[in-house]
């Protein structure tokens, strides 16, 4: 037999040996990790699908917060899998979403799985069910899907919708018991966004980094917030103020070596005045924290523009979490 055709079976039996340890190494990465979650009684897993090199999971608990079941995706690269602590983002979603959207139509995943990084969405809302009766307004800006993730204080709101303990407390703390993360940046879309910012700057001892897309920068002046607040706290607008998130960084000062904020240069909802992005720029000035601010021209507040922009947010996650 010819020399050639002797290293051409080697090398093919060289692969085929080492596909295999891979194989049996991604496996038992999988199995031991599944094996450690299938013991948490708190969650409840609903679903799990092989996505580049890590899995998208949908898990579902019973929440202290809101009184109700909630639910939240998480993505976990292989690194994750295999029990290595990793940096997370807390990707906090806009009105009218649930925790489907930024995990469907995001494609926030491959860059996940490049840099190691973890990325949890959970819902905008408590939502009614067959268990629980929660209060919901006609308007597609209060209510289900438009927690502004705040607690309310008013009547009927104020039972269910306590978005502000659930994120920072009750899944901040389930999520740092049962997976394996090194430390959690937090980002969102619209009243995402304006979430992702208030939190960050009210509870920076939380989070590293904070980002935000097309966020509502000031909600306690803009419709959607005026009608959103007067329903959850009231007319008592020194609330209001404690949940804007432009007024917090004012109040609180630099809290991060540098924020990220992309917003769309043909957003209807910016001409409109419902994000008043100048009022977050004016913010930062004043407590000197650093704001890399991008407007993207032709862009508007779609999940095509947040596909465009998604990779740089979570490459800014992932250097601050490098220096934390």
């Amino acid at each position: 037999m010819p020399i050639s055709d002797l290293l051409l079976d080697d090398e093919h039996l060289l692969n085929i040996v080492i596909g295999s340890i891979l194989n049996k190494r991604i496996s038992l990465m999988q199995n031991s990790y599944s094996h450690s979650l299938s013991t948490n009684k708190q969650l409840t897993q609903k679903s799990v699908n092989r996505c580049f090199n890590g899995e998208q999971h949908y898990y579902s608990h019973e929440s202290t917060s809101t009184k109700t079941s909630m639910t939240f995706s998480i993505y976990l690269p292989d690194e994750a899998l295999a029990g290595r602590r990793c940096p997370a983002i807390l990707y906090l979603s806009g009105l009218t979403c649930n925790a489907d959207n930024v995990t469907h139509k995001a494609h926030f995943q491959q860059k996940c799985s490049e840099l190691g990084m973890i990325l949890i969405a959970p819902d905008t809302s408590p939502r009614s069910s067959e268990e629980s009766d929660v209060p919901n307004d006609d308007r597609y800006f209060v209510g289900q899907g438009a927690s502004y993730y705040v607690d309310a204080t008013q009547a009927p709101w104020s039972d269910n919708f306590n978005m502000q303990s659930y994120i920072v407390d009750e899944l901040y703390d389930l999520l740092r018991s049962e997976f394996p993360i090194h430390s959690i940046g937090v980002t969102g879309h619209s009243m995402g966004g304006h979430g992702a910012l208030l939190l960050g700057f009210k509870f920076p001892s939380k989070f590293v980094s904070v980002s935000a897309l097309s966020p509502v920068c000031a909600a306690s002046e803009s419709a959607w917030g005026v009608a959103a607040y007067t329903e959850y706290f009231g007319d008592d607008e020194s609330l209001w103020a404690q949940a804007d998130a432009s007024k917090m960084i004012e109040k609180v000062g630099q809290q991060y070596s540098s924020i990220l904020v992309d917003q769309g240069g043909a957003d209807n909802f910016l001409a409109e005045g419902q994000l008043q992005t100048s009022k977050l720029q004016e913010a930062c000035t004043k407590a000197n924290q650093p704001l890399t601010l991008r407007y993207q021209a032709g862009h508007d507040h779609s999940y095509y523009f947040i596909q465009t922009v998604i990779s740089d947010h979570i490459e800014h996650h992932w250097h601050m979490a490098q220096l934390s």
